[in-house]
């Protein structure tokens, strides 16, 4: 294999596919970069086995092939480079590569090319989606899932179809959200998978508004195409949590209130709570809204806000960042935080949007 490329757009897919690599790889091999040439065509991928992500550019090749090569080492060679054009060079028999940009050369150990494992060739009916809705719903949905793996189910995304789109739920039991993008492409009727969220989180890195998404379902695994991008990750086996359950049927207590503004005041009284576990206590009553935030043998902050409230006075208290995660998520200028009490969940809403809900479980406080 020979090719050579400029050294932005050949760091740009060398980065793009190492990010779906491990540090500490169960198999030595997937410690490593695939790089295949056709042509000018030159298909670089890395993967886990959980994940894989490819990338397509054009190069000016030379000579077609294989190589299997580090992928940490590859990647800080060519990003050490000045710019310029790099080349690869694997026509050698002594199982090295030669990289080299200007007057800088490097001959790096290859793998068995062979050795290196196949992607899924998943054969489902591909859907589009549109990548600016899916891009700000991963944004709301994929931070909500949990990273204890003791728990796998709730370290993904259930993807299922509702109504005329897609529904995104996730929940590490403290918090679940809801997004729903209407008039999307869907998934066939029925259908449930659940998505790890490190691979939608690796996806949302490159979608634009632009891109079209073309998703293919297969058995045991899901792609996601975006461009000359590619990302396949393993589904989840299991059954989700039945969250609809846990939505309350109704809130008496609501209260609205500018996000922005409630947002900078939760981040503010936040800093008198300097145990993680401290949490900000809201009182609301009647067209006011109190924060207040307390850690013994530090001090106290609190606030006051204008807020539109109606039912029973009432204070329950969160865990801040929760409840700041919340208010970056909710789309627009007003939310309504519906309670039933001070130990039931709450849910944060947009005021005009019904295709998003924030589920929050108060902290007990005496």
């Amino acid at each position: 294999m020979k090719f050579r490329c400029e050294r932005e757009e050949l760091s740009e897919a060398l980065g793009l596919a190492q990010r779906a690599t491990s540090p500490r790889p169960s198999n030595p091999i997937l410690g490593n970069l695939r790089l295949h040439l056709v042509g000018n065509q030159l298909t670089v991928t890395g993967g886990d086995l959980s994940i894989t992500i490819t990338s397509v550019i054009t190069v000016g090749g030379d000579t077609d092939g294989v190589a299997v090569l580090p992928a940490k080492l590859i990647n800080d060679i060519v990003r050490s480079f000045e710019s310029g054009a790099v080349e690869i060079d694997t026509e050698f028999e002594d199982g090295r590569a030669r990289i080299s940009s200007g007057r800088s050369n490097f001959e790096c150990n290859m793998s068995p090319a062979e050795e290196y494992p196949s992607a899924a060739d998943l054969d489902g009916e591909p859907i589009t989606l549109g990548a600016g809705d899916l891009a700000e719903g991963l944004r709301q949905v994929v931070k909500a899932a949990s990273n204890d793996e003791s728990r796998p189910i709730l370290t993904g995304v259930l993807l299922t179809t509702e109504g005329t789109g897609l529904r995104m739920v996730s929940t590490d039991s403290y918090r679940l959200v809801v997004r729903d993008l209407p008039g999307t492409t869907q998934l066939p009727v029925g259908e449930k998978v659940i998505v790890p969220s490190r691979a939608l989180n690796e996806l949302s890195r490159f979608l634009t508004e632009e891109d079209d998404v073309k998703v293919t379902l297969g058995d045991r695994d899901i792609s996601f195409e975006v461009g000359t991008l590619r990302l396949s990750t393993k589904l989840i086996d299991g059954e989700f949590p039945n969250y609809e359950n846990l939505i309350p049927d109704s809130q008496p207590n609501r209260l609205q209130v500018e996000r922005l503004a409630l947002l900078a005041a939760v981040k503010r009284v936040r800093l008198m709570a300097r145990d993680p576990n401290t949490p900000i206590r809201l009182t609301m009553s009647a067209d006011s809204l109190e924060l207040r935030a307390t850690t013994p043998d530090v001090g106290e902050a609190s606030e006051q806000m204008d807020a539109i409230y109606s039912g029973e006075e009432l204070q329950v208290a969160f865990n801040p960042e929760y409840l700041i995660d919340g208010l970056e998520v909710t789309p627009g200028d007003e939310i309504t935080l519906g309670t039933v009490d001070g130990l039931k969940p709450a849910l944060l809403r947009p005021v005009d949007s019904g295709d998003f809900l924030y589920l929050l479980m108060p902290v007990r406080v005496t």
